[in-house]
């Protein structure tokens, strides 16, 4: 397996695919950092040469934000929102959607398993 910007890429995969198992790294970027390394896109990683993993590397590396760097930057982007008040932090803040979805009957994956309200009971006579 080649390891690139700390992260195990897939050998028997072409080499498009292999790098969007880098967080921050989709397809678009994949072939644009395969473009300026000078590889193939459907080259499969375990036919790259040790010039061609080391091109794909020093690509990434100077031009792209990937893992750990990236990850605390979102987490600081959502800290600041919070930290400001406005209302995306605040719905960050409170769990819930940020970007306008409806909340009465979906979003279970934001909001957390149910929880369910009972109602008030009826007084007998």
């Amino acid at each position: 397996m080649a390891r690139i910007a700390g992260v195990d890429i897939p050998d028997k995969k072409r080499g498009e695919i292999s790098l969007t198992y880098i967080y921050g790294i989709g397809r678009s970027a994949a072939r644009q950092i395969l473009t300026k390394a000078g590889v193939s896109y459907d080259k499969k990683v375990v036919d790259w040469n040790d010039e061609d993993a080391s091109a794909v590397r020093a690509v990434i590396s100077n031009e792209f934000t990937t893992e750990g760097a990236l990850r605390s930057e979102m987490q600081l982007n959502i800290k600041r929102l919070m930290d400001i008040g406005c209302y995306r932090g605040l719905r960050h803040r409170k769990g819930l959607p940020v970007r306008g979805q409806r909340t009465k009957n979906n979003t279970r994956t934001r909001k957390g398993k149910r929880k369910t309200v009972a109602n008030k009971k009826k007084v007998t006579k």
